[in-house]
């Protein structure tokens, strides 16, 4: 079989209807199975993926066990030669899907692969990047990745328009191909990361194994962008915070999990503080955002800095 697509699915039935649909008209030629791994999803994504698409291969979780364990369930089942962890708020885009896999055919010495990835309007989404060192996060933080340069723009490389092969740390986890030989070689996800910071960790185990990673030109999908987590507010970044303090721990040690807690902290206090100094000036937008980096810096350090 050529490939094994992967969608996690909690609460976003409309958007994983249109997922795979899209996905079952994009395969082209290719032999591949698709599984859904439902996270015990209350709106009837489980009855409409029975009713509607009775080839998926389903599996339905009686809680929600977060991205890696989910993907794992898959994974760890999926015969496929490559596999492809694709979001449920995404629509794949004509022949991206075959395009892929040819193209990591193609290029032995890659691991994992990407494709350019459009926001609902069709503008470009930013998506491939290098690894959220401390240099990177420091001046995304500060603001300073907004200066000309390729320095400063080094992190998310925003001036990219992703219409050329590039290298990269980090593929985005919305649609990411990987080869079956090289998930064996080192192992499933993470299952210590249950929301955010998953892919990236798998990514940079990839590139410590001597495989290479990138995005291509092989055409485009579409990511809606948070679909899962629209219901979460100010506990997306809170996930997302500790998510990236979680890699740095298990990278760098102890001293760099401290290090990036307390950079994110620092960051989240001040736009904290900034936006309460607007509020007076700018209504209810800013007292909007006042309070979700208040809530955010509140419950970062109320969990505190976790050593394992």
């Amino acid at each position: 079989m050529d490939l094994s697509i992967v969608i996690v699915n909690w609460n976003t039935r409309d958007m994983l209807h249109e997922c795979l649909s899209s996905t079952f008209a994009g395969l082209g030629e290719l032999e591949a199975e698709v599984w859904v791994v439902d996270n015990a999803s209350t709106d009837g994504s489980v009855e409409m993926v029975e009713d509607d698409f009775p080839q998926v291969r389903l599996i339905q979780n009686s809680e929600n066990r977060g991205f890696a364990a989910a993907n794992n369930q898959a994974l760890q089942q999926a015969v496929g030669r490559h596999v492809l962890l694709l979001n449920s708020d995404t629509v794949v885009l004509e022949d991206v899907i075959p395009k892929s896999v040819s193209w990591l055919d193609n290029h032995p010495e890659f691991a994992v692969m990407g494709c350019r990835v459009l926001n609902s309007d069709k503008t470009l989404q930013i998506t491939g990047s290098q690894f959220p060192s401390l240099l990177n996060l420091a001046l995304q933080a500060s603001g300073l990745s907004r200066l000309p340069g390729t320095f400063f723009d080094r992190y998310r490389m925003t001036r990219w328009d992703r219409r050329d092969t590039r290298e990269v740390d980090v593929v985005s986890g919305c649609y990411m191909l990987v080869r079956g030989h090289a998930m064996r070689q080192i192992g499933m996800l993470d299952e210590d990361f249950f929301f955010y910071g998953e892919e990236t960790d798998w990514c940079r185990r990839f590139a410590k194994n001597g495989w290479k990673l990138a995005l291509a030109p092989v055409g485009e999908i579409i990511h809606h962008g948070g679909g899962s987590v629209r219901a979460l507010n100010h506990k997306r970044d809170v996930m997302l915070t500790q998510g990236t303090v979680r890699l740095h721990r298990k990278h760098f040690g102890v001293a760099g999990g401290v290090a990036c807690w307390g950079l994110l902290m620092a960051f989240n206090a001040v736009r904290a503080v900034t936006w309460s100094g607007l509020s007076p000036m700018m209504g209810i937008q800013a007292k909007d955002r006042a309070q979700h980096f208040r809530r955010v810096t509140r419950d970062v350090f109320t969990a505190g800095f976790q050593v394992e």
